[in-house]
């Protein structure tokens, strides 16, 4: 494989992939986050870094927010390793292709050469790797420093405004904002917990760049922390953004004065398809068999592999209406990145539309903790409203922890590539057979 023109790093090596999962286990466990030293532009906001209030310290704790285990603690593998979610571990062939979408991606090219420009060598050397190294899959939600790459918190204020020109270039505005959203509540759990020094604050985030910003080669970065990973693969004018994780806890709050209320469109997206489907439809579609318990995510980080058959009501058995408003709950999720790529991916989910799957789990009103699941053979989204972890709105723990009861003030989702298309591995081997 070519490597990156600024030099590269050696694949992650296994032992150091589980070391990093075991210690975020322990991190859940233990209700502490790893030491990491802030420097950099972020340090001289330290007056922002530091704040605690009253309200904050008396509505949560200071556990970590990460998922329970079961829902993102599966083993990372490396990238050779990689076949993707499968329904019965049989890659479905011939589903993805390069060619040319008419979509520039020119913005995100240049402002991702930026960024690397502006790295000093020894920040190179933590950065930059191969496209097609371990880095890819070497990734979690939890609130951990056991991370490479260079964070926000770090970087020079002109690497900081590059980086967030990145951002801004490959994400749609709300995409963008929901992004800064999820950071700034992040940083709302470190003030509440007393230390916002770690992993619990608004700029505890790391940018790691694979292959080398190009028009025409492969590359791609990984925008990890807290709740948010983005993983966006780039090839000529062709762009994958899986898997990407977004979450947050609380999701719905009052902070410096802002009201928040994250994945209010996912939720309110997913009751709407549910009411409009007939008893006959919602047998299918919701057959209680399962029950919402304090997590149901099946695909988060490490579990890139996942076997995971196809449940629930087909779209094939909606009428229009109700098929519009699966892609309309489809594209809350595909609307995050840039709006170009965005109806390019629509449309490759929507030639599949017949095959797609909507399956729910739990009770179905406004305020209810619910998980539901969209899956196809090109695309798999899954929403899962899970047990409080470190917020707790009246103060009492005890409904807390992995197997608590669920609620809407932490929420985790997910979006992935099924057939081995996340991280665009499929259309780096159909790359290197067709072009190298």
């Amino acid at each position: 494989m070519a490597n990156s023109t600024h030099g590269h790093k050696p694949r992650t090596p296994a032992a150091h992939r589980s070391r990093r999962w075991f210690l975020n286990k322990s991190l859940l466990a233990g209700g502490v986050s790893a030491v990491a030293v802030m420097g950099g532009y972020a340090a001289s906001q330290a007056g922002a870094e530091t704040t605690s209030t009253a309200d904050a310290m008396a509505s949560a704790s200071p556990t970590p927010s990460g998922p329970p285990p079961g829902g993102g603690f599966g083993q990372t593998i490396a990238y050779d390793d990689f076949v993707g979610v499968t329904t019965d571990g049989t890659v479905i062939d011939d589903l993805y292709a390069i060619h040319r979408t008419g979509v520039s991606t020119t913005p995100v090219v240049r402002a991702g050469a930026a960024f690397v420009n502006s790295l000093t060598d020894d920040q190179k050397s933590a950065t930059l790797y191969d496209i097609d190294a371990d880095q890819w899959l070497d990734w979690t939600n939890v609130d951990s420093n056991d991370r490479d790459g260079l964070a926000l918190r770090d970087m020079t204020e002109k690497q900081y405004k590059l980086a967030i020109k990145l951002l801004k270039a490959a994400l749609s505005a709300r995409g963008l904002e929901n992004a800064t959203q999820i950071r700034k509540l992040n940083h709302y759990l470190g003030e509440a917990g007393g230390d916002t020094s770690k992993a619990l604050n608004y700029d505890a985030y790391w940018f790691t760049i694979m292959g080398t910003p190009s028009a025409t080669d492969p590359w791609g970065f990984q925008f990890e922390g807290h709740h948010l990973v983005i993983n966006y693969f780039v090839l000529g004018d062709q762009v994958v953004a899986t898997p990407t994780f977004r979450g947050s806890e609380p999701t719905k709050i009052t902070y410096d004065g802002v009201d928040y209320h994250l994945f209010r469109e996912e939720t309110a997206a997913g009751l709407k398809l549910l009411h409009s489907l007939t008893d006959t439809q919602l047998a299918t579609a919701a057959p209680g068999t399962e029950t919402k318990t304090g997590t149901n995510l099946t695909v988060g980080a490490g579990n890139d592999n996942a076997v995971l058959p196809y449940k629930g009501l087909k779209a094939s058995e909606l009428n229009r209406r109700q098929q519009k408003l699966l892609l309309d709950l489809v594209e809350v999720y595909t609307g995050t990145i840039d709006d170009g790529h965005s109806r390019v991916w629509l449309r490759d989910i929507e030639k599949h539309l017949d095959d797609t799957y909507f399956y729910w789990i739990g009770e179905s009103d406004d305020d209810s903790a619910f998980y539901y699941r969209v899956h196809s053979p090109v695309v798999l989204i899954e929403y899962d409203a899970e047990s409080p972890l470190a917020y707790h709105e009246d103060g009492d723990t005890s409904s807390g922890g992995p197997n608590g009861t669920p609620t809407q003030q932490h929420i985790h989702t997910i979006i992935r590539t099924p057939n081995g298309n996340d991280y665009g591995v499929d259309l780096l081997k159909l790359h290197l057979e067709t072009d190298h």
